[in-house]
């Protein structure tokens, strides 16, 4: 197998909407190798670059008849990777992602033991960096830090079946016993909830 096919067999092995920089190929490739490959791969449009020395591996809708914009969250854990840092979404950028706002955002915050950063994307929208002292990186998954965050910026009163289900909803249910086990030491009426969104669908 060619080295183009190589390194585009491993991108494409993550899946539409991975997103990564040459970091995450330095253990299979040479640095050489990865960034001439790269930069032949984004001129024929196999992958995209997004940011400052980030590619996605870009989703496409059949029925818009185009490549989506680059997930926000995937985007984030690849700058997150490429510096080494830990980070976690700020309460109203995991609203967001786990589509409890409606609000059309344009800038998307998460706070990091790592350099205070902004990013914009191929689509102006902006991911900045925040250092800050982190609270949810002991989480293994990120759609843990993501649930508790959102729970917690909305408040316990204000959580019913809606907001449950809406959360479920943007969960691959796969996921769904490993968050249980990752979040069993966060606040009890947060992992009630949790609870809650990892099991069957509810009846108000």
């Amino acid at each position: 197998m060619k080295l183009y096919d190589k390194v585009f067999y491993f991108i494409s092995g993550h899946g539409r909407g991975w997103a990564f920089s040459s970091n995450d190929l330095i253990n299979k490739f040479t640095r050489q190798e990865i960034d001439n490959t790269l930069s032949d791969l984004a001129k024929k449009e196999k992958i995209r670059r997004v940011a400052r020395g980030i590619y996605d591996y870009p989703k496409y809708s059949d029925l818009l008849q185009k490549e989506l914009s680059p997930d926000v969250e995937q985007v984030a854990r690849a700058i997150a990777r490429k510096f080494n840092w830990d980070i976690e979404a700020s309460g109203d950028t995991a609203l967001n992602i786990l589509g409890l706002s409606t609000q059309v955002v344009g800038k998307y915050i998460y706070l990091s033991n790592g350099s205070s950063k902004s990013y914009t994307l191929e689509n102006d929208t902006t991911i900045e960096f925040k250092k800050s002292s982190l609270k949810n990186i002991g989480f293994k998954h990120k759609e843990s830090s993501l649930i508790v965050q959102a729970l917690k910026t909305l408040g316990k009163d204000r959580i019913d079946v809606n907001i449950i289900n809406s959360i479920r909803g943007q969960i691959d249910p796969s996921k769904f016993q490993k968050i249980l086990n990752d979040t069993k030491s966060s606040t009890v009426w947060i992992y009630e909830t949790i609870k809650k969104i990892c099991k069957a669908d509810i009846d108000e």
